[in-house]
């Protein structure tokens, strides 16, 4: 039987202490320590996790060279603030170890384009932790979409009105920012495509609380030839929409529909010979679990950051056309972040092998090949 995989975990606050629970909760995996900037909060956060975290066998500091080098971790858990993302999966990859990270990958894609280079160069794995993939649900909303032939359509609706507080309701673009990249990323598991373009309109409602545009719409053509629409809403109270969001798809056979909180239907005139999908495991358990795996089998991993690029670029392209007005085109937007990434570059290994990408997609496929 294999040991459990030794974690530190990089962040104690509210999904830190989610993240703690479910690593407690996995018998393959171990927390040997926690980083966090704020020693109470991560005391306190061990204290409420479950039974034996806090135990003193869990290492706290706030200082992450210090502890990748003395906890004798195989693999980092990044639940830290999205701008910190880039600085911590860094350190983590050159110390020799796997990142599993929260979405998003990074801020921006250019530093997520440095991360990739930087997996080539150290050899080590970075996957990101699009936990919404893992459910069962969306996996028989997959192969119900491949079982129906060629894909015309995929529509989803997400309409939400939570009062978050922060600095969610001060962002320029919250839902484009904040939300949409999970339901961006199912339409790219769903399809099995890859954006190309897209039309965006983002706006705020007179009613809303937010201080940046809380609703937007977007068109994505996909690689499939398929079209992808989006109509979201963070202050629309009333009828609301599961967290998942509400989704058709329109295909070659027939369609299909789920509303993201049960098992999603198809109508096809007759039966379609579908498999029923296995459980992948929940959320943030299933991301954990699919991480040990595949770091024990070296096997490829649903999320990898070279892969996940694509979903953080679809943000990027969303908001840019909100803001300008136009369709704009997703490798417009890969290569301007290469242009980026090797301009900010502080690392000449890093550097080296983003300059050796023949294009970006070229270069990230080298990761996912």
């Amino acid at each position: 039987m294999s040991e459990p995989l030794r974690i530190l975990q990089v962040g104690a606050g509210g999904m830190g202490r989610a993240w703690l629970s479910t690593i407690a909760a996995n018998p393959d995996a171990v927390l040997v320590g926690l980083v966090d900037l704020d020693l109470d909060v991560a005391r306190a956060a061990l204290a409420a996790a479950p039974g034996g975290l806090a135990d003193g066998d869990v290492a706290v500091g706030t200082d992450l060279g210090e502890m990748l080098a003395t906890t004798q971790a195989s693999a980092v858990v990044d639940v830290a603030i999205p701008i910190a993302h880039h600085s911590i999966t860094t350190a983590a990859l050159f110390a020799g170890l796997d990142v599993l990270g929260e979405k998003p990958v990074t801020e921006t894609v250019a530093e997520a384009l440095s991360l990739v280079a930087a997996t080539q160069v150290t050899g080590r794995r970075f996957v990101v932790s699009q936990s919404r993939r893992f459910n069962q649900q969306a996996f028989q909303l997959r192969a119900y979409s491949r079982a129906l032939g060629s894909s015309g359509s995929l529509a989803c609706e997400f309409f939400k009105a939570p009062h978050f507080g922060g600095f969610r309701e001060e962002m320029p673009q919250p839902l484009l920012v904040d939300m949409a990249i999970h339901q961006f990323d199912l339409a790219r598991f769903v399809l099995d495509a890859d954006p190309v373009a897209v039309y965006a309109e983002s706006f705020n409602p007179p009613w809303s609380w937010y201080a940046g545009d809380a609703s937007a719409v977007a068109t994505f053509e996909m690689s499939d030839g398929s079209r992808f629409s989006y109509t979201g809403c963070w202050c629309a109270p009333g009828l609301e929409t599961s967290w998942n969001g509400s989704w058709r798809l329109s295909a070659e056979k027939g369609a299909a529909t789920w509303d993201g909180d049960h098992a999603p239907s198809y109508d096809a005139g007759g039966d379609l010979a579908v498999p029923q999908e296995a459980d992948p495991g929940r959320e943030l358990a299933g991301s954990l679990a699919a991480f040990v795996a595949g770091i024990r089998e070296r096997a490829p991993m649903m999320c990898e950051a070279a892969d996940n690029v694509l979903s953080l670029a679809m943000v990027e392209a969303a908001v840019a056309s909100a803001e300008t007005g136009v369709r704009v085109s997703i490798d417009e937007v890969l290569e301007r972040a290469h242009e980026v990434a090797l301009a900010s570059e502080s690392r000449d290994d890093v550097r080296a092998a983003l300059v050796g990408w023949p294009s970006v997609r070229e270069g990230l496929a080298l990761s996912t090949a």
